[in-house]
C-alpha cells in the first residue's frame, strides 16, 4: 500500500469531503480521488460510500483506518531515524494549546523557544482540550498542551505534566463574599459558572456536591475560562478558577474542599517526536 494513497484515504475520512481533503494535502481533487481509487482497487473493497449526500466510511474503511494511521506513523518514524543530522532542531513544529494554557503559559515558553531555535517554524492552533484530543488523533499537530483527562485514550502519551490548583471564587459584591466560613451547602443556593459538563473541572466539582448530597445549579456553561472569570466578577454566580487567574476582581472563598486539575503536554504513543518537539518539551519542563 502506497503511503500517499493511505494519506488520501485518511484525509477524506478526517475532512469529510474530497475537496477539503485536497486542500489539506495541497493536491487537486481529482488527484485525491485517483489515489483513493487506486487503494480501493489494490484492496478489492470500497472504503468510502460516495452514494450518500455526506461521505460515509464503509465497514471495510473503518477496519483499515487504525492500521493506516499506524502505517503512516511508522513511515514518519523511519524518515526521522534516517535523517543525516537526527538531532538538528529545525523544520516545522505543529502545536495545539488550550485557551487557558495559550494565554497563561505558552507565551513564556515560545519566547524562549524562538530565541534558542530560530530555524523552527511554528504552527499554532488554539481550542478547548476536548477538541485538541480529537485533532491530535488525526495527526494535525505533534504536541498538544491540554487539561489531562483521567479517561484519556491510551493512544496518547503524556510527556510533561503539572498540577494546576484552583479555588472557589465570587465577585466582591456577591452575597457569598460576606460569609466568613462558606460551605458547599451555601454555594448550592447560588448559580455555578462552570465549564461544560464532561470537562475535568466540572466533573471534580460535581463529585464534591454529589458526595455532600447537594444539588448543583450550573448556568451558561462555557469552556472559556476568561469568560467565566468576567461573569463571576460581575456577580452572576460563583465559580472555580485556577489560582493564576485570580486578581482583585475576584474574592477567594475559603472552603475546606480543594479542587485541582492536571495540565500537560501530550503526543501520540508510538509516533517519535522530532528534535523540535523534544526541545519544546525541555523548555516546558524547565519553566512550568
Amino acid at each position: 500500500m502506497d503511503p500517499n494513497s493511505l494519506k488520501a484515504f485518511i484525509a477524506v475520512v478526517d475532512q469529510g469531503s474530497f475537496s477539503e481533503a485536497a486542500e489539506t494535502l495541497h493536491l487537486t481533487q481529482p488527484a485525491v480521488s485517483k489515489r483513493l481509487a487506486t487503494l480501493e482497487h489494490q484492496l478489492g473493497v470500497s472504503l468510502i460510500d460516495r452514494g450518500q449526500r455526506q461521505l460515509q466510511i464503509t465497514e471495510a474503511g473503518s477496519r483499515l483506518l487504525p492500521h493506516a494511521r499506524r502505517i503512516l506513523d511508522e513511515v514518519h518514524n523511519a524518515r526521522l531515524s534516517m535523517r543525516d543530522d537526527p538531532g538538528a532542531v529545525q523544520g516545522h513544529l505543529g502545536l495545539i494549546a488550550s485557551h487557558h494554557i495559550g494565554l497563561h503559559h505558552l507565551p513564556t515558553w515560545l519566547r524562549r523557544f524562538n530565541r534558542e531555535h530560530a530555524a523552527v517554524t511554528l504552527g499554532l492552533q488554539f481550542m478547548d482540550s476536548e477538541s485538541a484530543y480529537d485533532q491530535m488523533s488525526k495527526r494535525l499537530a505533534e504536541l498538544a498542551f491540554v487539561t489531562l483527562d483521567d479517561r484519556m485514550d491510551r493512544r496518547f502519551e503524556v510527556h510533561v505534566r503539572w498540577q494546576d490548583p484552583m479555588a472557589f471564587v465570587v465577585g466582591p459584591g456577591h452575597p457569598l463574599a460576606d460569609l466568613a466560613n462558606p460551605t458547599l451547602a451555601d454555594l448550592a443556593h447560588f448559580n455555578a459558572l462552570l465549564p461544560e459538563a464532561g470537562t475535568s473541572t466540572t466533573r471534580a466539582v460535581s463529585r464534591l456536591f454529589l458526595e455532600a448530597s447537594l444539588s448543583l445549579s450550573p448556568q451558561m456553561p462555557t469552556n472559556y475560562l476568561e469568560t467565566i472569570k468576567v461573569m463571576t466578577s460581575v456577580g452572576l454566580g460563583w465559580s472555580v478558577l485556577p489560582h493564576s487567574m485570580i486578581d482583585e476582581t475576584l474574592k477567594v472563598l475559603p472552603l475546606t474542599e480543594a479542587v485541582s486539575r492536571m495540565l500537560g503536554a501530550i503526543g501520540l504513543r508510538g509516533r517519535l517526536l522530532t528534535p523540535a518537539a523534544r526541545a519544546m518539551l525541555a523548555i516546558v519542563d524547565e519553566l512550568r
